[in-house]
């Protein structure tokens, strides 16, 4: 696999290249899309293999027996993050907004309280909204260049209507690695005030080289009683239309609980997907995200180090994920005038930082995951839109 390989997806019906113009008014005719979280990398050849296989056969019936589909994930489990998973134990959504969709309505009732440790992946946000709960903002506090946890405040905030937390592990848009003291902390959190920890870590295998993830039922094995774990191979290889993830629970009394919900709901699993992850939950896709990262990482000492020369400019320190999280307030700029900038001067698309909620209204998030030579040309568009700082 060549990541430095242009591979145009204008006009394939990607919401990434596709979409950009009329949400942020950057053409992909001479733009760069730097927004939605997926990959403009092609995945590893055991997935596409695993396509042309069904194709050949052609006949897309249900799907059916998933023992190998399980098999895969829990070698991964095991093999990549030292987490020993039951195969029956794993539920199939479709993708984790999805699973998270169904968390809140197995668990919580309408206008409960769910909390999130902003700024966070805006989907959380629209799910929670969306089935009419509500959303109860516990604000992350940069220290250090870090984000961290105020628990002392967060239990001034918790009430009676509070009955879940949604964890992004490692944290979207942020980048970073919550160590196993801070996974430690916020199930703590959970116990103290009786609340159900949902914990999604959609990014887990996309680790910067010399960091190390710490999957929060290793972390925190005492609260397996209140634990649902939510997992997927979309983010990894870059399968996101897939629409394939799964919920990991347990503890038995949880799991039945939450398998009443799930049977009502009729969702069963996308062949497709299930196919592509089996193959890519495999030592040949672990040899491909391991390329993966390290080209990644290399994208972001580019990016990072470009950003530094713009003054007023910062990046928090990238650990996980492809996604750069930039804060713009030492330029003094208002957030419109960030966002003209980037857009209508270095045409390039990124996610507006109040999107994520509170804490990211400064801030924009840029998508490194795409060939090199877009990268850099993406911070030399940067660089001469906030020229006139130099």
């Amino acid at each position: 696999m060549s990541f430095d390989e242009i591979i145009d997806r204008r006009g394939t019906h990607s919401a990434k290249w596709d979409v950009m113009e009329a949400l942020y008014g950057v053409s992909p005719e001479d733009g760069i899309s730097m927004w939605v979280a997926d990959m403009d990398f092609r995945p590893p050849q055991v997935v596409q293999d695993a396509l042309a296989q069904m194709l050949a056969h052609g006949i897309y019936g249900y799907f059916g027996p998933d023992t190998d589909y399980r098999a895969a994930i829990t070698w991964w489990m095991q093999n990549r993050h030292g987490w020993t998973v039951d195969p029956a134990h794993i539920f199939t959504t479709h993708g984790l907004v999805n699973g998270t969709g169904h968390c809140v309505q197995a668990f919580t009732q309408p206008g409960d309280e769910v909390v999130l440790f902003t700024p966070v992946y805006h989907a959380f946000a629209k799910v929670i909204l969306g089935a009419g709960r509500k959303v109860l903002e516990c604000p992350l506090v940069a220290v250090g260049g870090r984000m961290t946890m105020d628990f002392a405040a967060y239990d001034g905030l918790v009430s009676d209507r509070t009955k879940m937390i949604v964890l992004c592990s490692p944290h979207n848009p942020g980048g970073q690695i919550w160590t196993a003291e801070e996974l430690r902390g916020v199930a703590d959190f959970a116990r103290r005030h009786d609340l159900l920890l949902v914990s999604d870590e959609i990014h887990a295998d996309l680790v910067m080289p010399g960091h190390t993830h710490t999957v929060m039922a290793n972390a925190a094995p005492d609260v397996a009683d209140r634990l649902v774990m939510m997992t997927a191979a979309t983010k990894t290889f870059n399968i996101a239309g897939a629409h394939t993830g799964n919920i990991i629970i347990a503890d038995d009394a949880l799991r039945a609980r939450f398998e009443r919900y799930f049977l009502g709901t009729g969702t069963s699993p996308n062949s497709f997907g299930v196919a592509m992850v089996t193959a890519a939950y495999s030592p040949e896709g672990a040899a491909w995200v391991d390329s993966l990262m390290t080209y990644l990482d290399e994208n972001r000492k580019i990016f990072e180090s470009g950003i530094a020369a713009i003054p007023g400019a910062q990046v928090v320190p990238l650990q996980a994920t492809y996604l750069e999280w930039v804060d713009f307030a030492g330029t003094g700029m208002s957030p419109d005038e960030i966002a003209r900038r980037v857009e209508r001067d270095a045409r390039i698309a990124a996610n507006h930082g109040n999107t994520f909620g509170t804490g990211g209204e400064t801030f924009m998030r840029f998508n490194i995951a795409t060939p090199r030579a877009r990268v850099i040309e993406a911070v030399t568009r940067l660089q001469k839109a906030f020229g006139d700082l130099q």
